[in-house]
C-alpha cells in the first residue's frame, strides 16, 4: 500500500485513549494521521481535550487514505449524530480501504449493517444485539477481530486494535508484531530486544 495518510474520526465525547498506541506508532513508522470531524469546528474528547479537525467528513475521500479509524463515544448510543461516520466506513470498505472500529463505534457499524456479514467483536454480544443488527452469529469473543478490511475491538482492547492495524498496514509483521504486542499488552520486557533488533 502506497498511501500513508490515516484518518482518525473525531467527534464530541470520542474516547481519546482508545487510539493512542495506534496513532503514535503509525506516525513513528512513516504514516501521517489526519483528523476528520463532521465539520472543521473543534470537538471535545471524553478526556476534555479540544481537537480541531483537519478536514470535514464531506471532504474525506477513501482514495486519499490508508485507513479510517473510529473510536468509541457516548454519542454512538445517544442518537444518530455519528451515523455519517458509519456511512463513511461503508464507503471506505466498498472502496477496499480498511476501517478500524473500537468500542461504541462497533454499534454504529452494526446499525449501518456492516457487521451482518463479517466476523467482528465489541464490548459484549448483547451490546450489539441491542442495535437490532443481523450479524449476531458472526460475533467473536476475542480482543480484536480482522475480517477482510474491517477491524473491530472491544473497549478495553486499544493495544489489540493497534496490533491488528499494524498487521493490516504492514507496520510490524511476524516476530516484531508479536513482540510489540507482548511489550505493550503484557508488559513483557524481553520483547523489547526483538523490537530493537
Amino acid at each position: 500500500m502506497t498511501r500513508t495518510t490515516v484518518h482518525l474520526a473525531v467527534y464530541d465525547t470520542f474516547a481519546d485513549w482508545e487510539t493512542g498506541h495506534t496513532t503514535a506508532h503509525l506516525t513513528q513508522n512513516g504514516f501521517t494521521v489526519r483528523t476528520v470531524g463532521l465539520t472543521t469546528d473543534p470537538v471535545t474528547t471524553m478526556g476534555g481535550v479540544r481537537v480541531q479537525p483537519d478536514l470535514a467528513l464531506a471532504d474525506l475521500d477513501p482514495a486519499d487514505s490508508a485507513l479510517l479509524i473510529l473510536t468509541g463515544a457516548h454519542l454512538w448510543d445517544a442518537g444518530d449524530d455519528l451515523a455519517p461516520f458509519a456511512a463513511a466506513a461503508r464507503t471506505f470498505l466498498d472502496a477496499g480501504v480498511p476501517v478500524a472500529a473500537i468500542c461504541g463505534a462497533t454499534a454504529g457499524l452494526a446499525r449501518e449493517g456492516l457487521l451482518d456479514d463479517r466476523d467482528h467483536t465489541s464490548a459484549v454480544s448483547f451490546y450489539l444485539a441491542a442495535t437490532g443488527y443481523k450479524g449476531g452469529e458472526r460475533y467473536r469473543e476475542a480482543d480484536a477481530v480482522t475480517d477482510g478490511d474491517l477491524i473491530t475491538a472491544g473497549p478495553t482492547e486499544p493495544v489489540a486494535l493497534a496490533r491488528e492495524v499494524f498487521a493490516k498496514l504492514g507496520v510490524y509483521e511476524g516476530e516484531k508484531l508479536d513482540a510489540w504486542y507482548r511489550l505493550f499488552h503484557d508488559s513483557d520486557a524481553s520483547a523489547f530486544a526483538v523490537l530493537e533488533s
